[in-house]
């Protein structure tokens, strides 16, 4: 039904004549599980992800009449992720309490016969749990591209970083992660 409002308006933004409570619904659909996935390679627990998912809708409801089409809705809502996870880490509770409880079965397994899927899904939690190890600078760019498939450029922009830092940071991740997954252990820089 949403949908169908979405597609029948002729404005220049996609939601047209929507109330503000149907573009957010509409948000919340498209992008809500992107939003959780990065905030949680941010902070590392689902619970806490999620809360900071609904920061993320609640600031977006709020600026929603005030969003300038500059950007894609998803470039948009990445840079406020990414902004409440950074808020989240300057936060008196970050500092002064330990999280625990990490969610290890975010990627879906794939596979011919269950071994296959089980030493798939076991791979992909190493090389996850060595990703969420690295530095945050690292992890970000690592995680926005290979995880969230945008490209350098895209990353630069979303950062608020040159290309080249992008690339070097991107570039410094793998050389580590190369070298951990060798000597099976983790970042502890």
């Amino acid at each position: 039904m949403l949908l169908e409002k979405i597609n029948s308006t002729a404005s220049p933004s996609p939601f047209g004549q929507l109330s503000k409570e149907d573009q957010l619904s509409w948000l919340m659909e498209e992008y809500g599980d992107m939003v959780v996935r990065l905030a949680f390679t941010y902070v590392k627990q689902k619970q806490l992800a999620e809360d900071i998912s609904q920061e993320v809708f609640i600031s977006c409801y709020k600026s929603l009449e005030t969003f300038q089409h500059k950007a894609s809705y998803k470039t948009w809502l990445y840079r406020i992720t990414v902004n409440k996870c950074k808020d989240h880490f300057r936060s008196w509770s970050y500092k002064n309490i330990r999280y625990q409880d990490f969610f290890r079965s975010i990627f879906p397994t794939a596979g011919h016969s269950v071994e296959s899927e089980i030493l798939e899904g076991e791979k992909k939690e190493i090389i996850f749990e060595q990703v969420l190890a690295l530095p945050i600078k690292l992890r970000e760019v690592i995680i926005l591209q290979y995880y969230e498939e945008l490209s350098v450029n895209e990353i630069s922009e979303l950062l608020g970083l040159k290309s080249n830092t992008v690339k070097t940071r991107l570039h410094r991740a793998k050389k580590v992660l190369q070298s951990s997954l060798k000597e099976g252990h983790r970042y502890e820089g």
